[in-house]
């Protein structure tokens, strides 16, 4: 089953960018891990992939092929996928409209339901590099 999920148009070219700099021939896709977590209810990963892993269903935007396991299907039913560019943060974020607000102190996300992903988490499916010696 897939998903009736919406992605803005600004997550839509954070996405592409994201593939299209990865060096990965035409094709690819966005896979994008989701599981359930933290206190605003989403655990995300996400990385460039030249196909989809056994199991993963692709969705198309706009010609954008995202690669999704069945879990992250399951949780992005009815969620709208956005990106927040600010000073102070950036990444994809996740609007679910049915989840409860969060009622802890230790969310990272200001919006109810919404899960912050850090771009530094982007990655080719390798372990993100150590931080550099100054």
């Amino acid at each position: 089953m897939l998903p009736n999920l919406t992605v803005t148009a600004a997550a839509e070219k954070f996405m592409r960018r994201i593939v299209r700099f990865s060096g990965l021939p035409a094709g690819a896709g966005f896979r994008l891990l989701v599981s359930p977590g933290g206190c605003s209810g989403y655990h995300a990963e996400f990385s460039a992939e030249a196909a989809p892993q056994p199991g993963e269903q692709t969705v198309e935007v706009n010609g954008l092929r995202l690669f999704l396991p069945a879990e992250s299907r399951l949780l992005l039913d009815g969620v709208t996928i956005d990106v927040v560019d600010t000073p102070t943060q950036s990444g994809l974020t996740f609007a679910n409209p049915n989840q409860a607000p969060c009622a802890c102190s230790s969310s990272g996300a200001s919006e109810q339901g919404v899960a912050r992903i850090e771009v530094g988490a982007i990655g080719r499916g390798r372990p993100p590099l150590p931080p550099r010696a100054s």
